[in-house]
């Protein structure tokens, strides 16, 4: 990530390679990797800003340009983060030369994506991506983003002045083929007991590179090695006995202002996620789905329509996260409701019931924000979680006693 952002400095500077700003899911990175434009996402960038705590700046500028305060936090800490000059590392960011809003599930992005283009006096592209109402897209909705990938290669082409090398698209789709089978077989790790990793809080040090790096033989080589270390930590953890005492699945993204003292309420009660929804934003690898270099405008219009969870209904949601639980053997369901994310928080009440009432799955639901620091209590909170652990031991002796029994 350091690498990438040194490229986007250097971008900057002198103005080549070319940098595209575009959203996270469904990315269409391997079409961008083809021309050697350099991917530049403001969703990482304000997710940068409130890891590091620089997000609260840059929110309320842009609550005082008149965004409101129930806005997207990401796109008031991005949009501010222009209006005072602040970026995650201090070094600059390019001015992107096309503004490609390739994803519309959330009309927020719509709007975000023309005030960037605004701000930023760069030319607009937005593709129109079709709702996944039923279990799989069809061949007219394929062939309806394909349509509109073809444009963008006709934008993209006047942009860096070259033309379409269809094997270098192809590399590139191959790449992202080879992260995703790395990445599937990492997540499929936290399956074992005890998991290797943290599905939640480890898979976001991992989902930066998987966006940024998919398309590049450095991400292949990446991904090769967080592979081969995580099974190697498995075998040891395996060894020494370690134990989990309770695993759990996550729907939502982290409040990423408190991100080290949210993890520690869970890690205080040896607590470790072995799935979340969270980190399959970037794509659905864990069930199979890939990029196909014989295919690559369709395998990237299937990515961007039926591979990313913000896409999908909620019927589709709670059928994840009901695999997770099932075949990754979780004891419940963590549910962080986003006060300014009304893609990932719709439905989430009803989520809830679904679990807790018809499922019977012990689901503790909470809120707070994924970049506003204001709405995060650590007491509240902290009183929470601990109730919900001491309900959910309960839970599991009772089962184990039925079991035996």
């Amino acid at each position: 990530m350091v690498d990438w952002y040194q490229k986007l400095a250097e971008s900057a500077e002198t103005g080549t390679p070319p940098a595209a700003s575009m959203m996270v899911s469904g990315a269409c990175v391997e079409l961008t990797q083809a021309f050697d434009v350099l991917p530049l996402y403001p969703e990482v960038n304000a997710l940068q800003l409130a890891i590091r705590r620089q997000s609260l700046e840059p929110i309320l500028a842009a609550e005082e340009f008149g965004y409101a305060s129930d806005n997207c936090a990401y796109v008031k800490a991005d949009i501010g983060a222009y209006f005072k000059g602040i970026t995650p590392t201090g070094s600059p960011l390019p001015k992107p030369a096309l503004v490609l809003c390739n994803f519309v599930g959330c009309n927020t992005y719509v709007k975000w994506f023309e005030h960037v283009s605004v701000i930023m006096e760069a030319p607009l592209y937005v593709l129109d991506v079709p709702f996944l109402r039923a279990g799989e897209p069809s061949a007219d909705a394929i062939a309806y983003v394909v349509r509109q990938l073809k444009e963008l290669v006709v934008k993209l082409e006047e942009i860096t002045g070259k033309q379409l090398d269809m094997d270098k698209l192809r590399e590139a789709v191959w790449c992202s083929s080879q992260v995703e089978e790395y990445w599937s077989k990492i997540k499929h790790l936290a399956r074992r007991s005890p998991s290797p990793f943290d599905a939640y809080f480890d898979a976001i040090t991992l989902m930066g590179p998987l966006y940024v790096h998919r398309a590049t033989r450095e991400g292949v080589a990446f991904f090769k090695q967080a592979l081969e270390e995580l099974e190697l930590k498995a075998e040891l953890d395996r060894e020494a006995g370690v134990r989990e005492r309770f695993r759990l699945v996550f729907e939502g993204p982290p409040p990423y202002p408190h991100f080290r003292a949210f993890r520690d309420m869970f890690a205080k009660w040896n607590a470790c996620a072995v799935a979340s929804t969270y980190s399959t934003v970037g794509g659905l690898w864990e069930f199979g789905a890939r990029h196909d270099p014989d295919n690559p405008f369709e395998s990237i219009a299937l990515h961007m329509i039926e591979h990313n969870v913000t896409n999908r209904n909620m019927q589709q949601r709670n059928e994840q996260i009901k695999r997770y639980v099932e075949e990754w053997d979780a004891d419940g369901v963590i549910i962080h409701f986003v006060k300014s994310c009304r893609l990932f928080s719709a439905g989430q009440g009803d989520m809830r019931e679904y679990f807790s009432r018809t499922l019977g799955v012990p689901t503790l639901y909470v809120e707070s924000d994924l970049a506003d620091p204001r709405y995060f209590s650590t007491a509240q909170l902290q009183t929470r979680v601990d109730a919900y652990f001491e309900a959910l031991e309960m839970h599991k002796s009772a089962r184990t006693s039925a079991h035996v029994g």
